[in-house]
């Protein structure tokens, strides 16, 4: 497993992995048409490819033998309603596609998100889980985050009951 930053080159193969990691995930969860739109809207042209070329953002990538991506983290500022601070940052998504999961992947890429968190200056790290999603909810905990509130996460037209989570750093 090579860990590296991702470059706006990466944007195409970096969608497609993130679509089909999210599908894979919580596909089953909606209707075809809000789940096009999210996909469309967070994963698109306009969407994490990007923000590959935003400072406001930083993308490590996990790449598998062969160049295949692996698995991703995205760090940048936090979207959530409230007064998070100035030094605080969100983890947007930290996705490994089914293969390499447990196989040491996550926790790379997690320890990057915090040492990249730290370097940068903030102080805490906060990020969003789907209320039902348990095996991430068990990971986050192993790394000391603890929920702190309820968020309203959007896919299409449907609301979704996610949990905010807080780290601090």
């Amino acid at each position: 497993m090579i860990l590296r930053d991702a470059v706006p080159a990466d944007g195409p193969a970096l969608s497609e992995m993130a679509k089909r990691c999210y599908c894979d995930t919580f596909g089953t969860l909606y209707r075809a048409s809000d789940l096009a739109a999210f996909l469309d809207g967070t994963f698109g042209e306009n969407g994490l490819p990007s923000h590959l070329s935003d400072p406001a953002y930083k993308v490590r990538l996990a790449e598998a033998e062969g160049g295949a991506i692996a698995g991703f983290a995205k760090l940048g500022p936090v979207v959530f309603p409230g007064d998070w601070g100035t030094r605080t940052a969100e983890l947007h998504q930290l996705y490994v596609l089914g293969p390499w999961q447990g196989e040491g992947v996550a926790p790379a890429l997690m320890d990057w998100a915090l040492a990249t968190a730290r370097a940068d200056g903030a102080d805490r790290l906060v990020l969003s889980v789907y209320v039902d999603n348990h095996r991430a909810q068990r990971f986050y905990a192993r790394y000391g985050f603890v929920e702190v509130g309820r968020y309203e996460f959007v896919v299409g037209e449907q609301v979704d009951d996610d949990r905010i989570w807080s780290l601090d750093l």
